[in-house]
């Protein structure tokens, strides 16, 4: 049996210029806060990882299957996936005809600039079936090769908090406004200082709070802990960095990594393959089926 997106949904989705025999990924222009990428897998594409941003994607072909939240789940074309920040998962093709989706992740913040001071929106469904979701989507994955404008993001933005919010259930107490500046603060503060190593005692300076108070405060209003987020910051450019065919050796030491290892290491972690394996799969399928 074959899966695949109807026509109608498909409208205004180039297709991908490799063979849909081969694995890849494309990546989108970057947009602040976002990134979107195109995919073809087959097989296990991805081991068990997490990461401090949403996932939130559009099946388009084939069957994508994946463990999150200790279930396992199958997305059929046509249907989303919304994945928790910080929640272990992984993914891959789930029949032997491959996998092709669209996927954007999402930094919380844009969102928690958008609700207002609402905590974030967490869908237990890891598997939405939701035709205006879905279009929501598509309006920022469907120009995969063109940037998105302020104005659109902003759009963008506000309608997707308001369909997750319509799965998200009932919502929680408002945080405090405390609790969200200082969390707000230290989080430009690592922004800004992403090369180096940040002590607790500099984010306890900038924000008022003892470093426990303000984990808290910020794992409340993130999703994840200041020590992640500041990892991720790092991780995020070095997958910059090897999008731009710098070698990985020096993109270790770059992106704030004591070595290589240690720049493995925590990249598996956060994306589930190897920075080798996602440099071959965004140089082009047949390096990457090398592999």
């Amino acid at each position: 049996m074959t899966h695949d997106l109807g026509r109608e949904a498909r409208q205004g989705l180039e297709r991908l210029c490799w063979d849909a025999a081969e694995d890849g990924i494309v990546s989108a222009p970057g947009t602040a806060g976002i990134e979107r990428i195109e995919a073809r897998f087959h097989g296990n594409a991805f081991d068990l990882h997490r990461h401090d941003t949403y996932a939130i994607g559009v099946t388009l072909h084939g069957v994508q299957s994946f463990r999150y939240r200790g279930a396992a789940h199958h997305s059929l074309p046509g249907q989303i996936i919304v994945l928790h920040p910080d929640e272990l998962h992984d993914g891959g093709a789930g029949t032997d005809e491959g996998l092709h989706y669209r996927i954007l992740y999402l930094e919380p913040s844009l969102l928690l600039d958008c609700l207002g001071g609402a905590p974030l929106p967490f869908v237990e469904d890891a598997v939405v079936s939701d035709p205006a979701l879905r279009g929501t989507l598509l309006s920022a994955l469907a120009p995969l090769d063109e940037e998105l404008d302020e104005l659109f993001v902003a759009d963008f933005i506000a309608q997707l908090a308001q369909n997750l919010g319509r799965h998200a259930g009932q919502p929680a107490k408002p945080m405090e406004k405390t609790a969200w500046r200082a969390a707000a603060l230290a989080r430009d503060y690592l922004e800004e200082n992403v090369e180096r190593a940040v002590r607790s005692d500099e984010l306890e300076a900038v924000t008022g709070l003892d470093r426990y108070a303000l984990s808290r405060h910020f794992r409340a209003t993130y999703s994840t802990s200041p020590h992640r987020f500041l990892l991720m910051r790092r991780l995020q450019r070095a997958r910059r960095m090897i999008e731009a065919g710098e070698a990985l050796a020096e993109i270790a030491i770059a992106a704030g990594f004591s070595d290589q290892s240690h720049f493995h290491r925590h990249f598996k972690k956060a994306f589930g393959l190897t920075p080798g394996r996602w440099s071959a799969l965004v140089r082009g399928p047949s390096v990457a089926a090398a592999a």
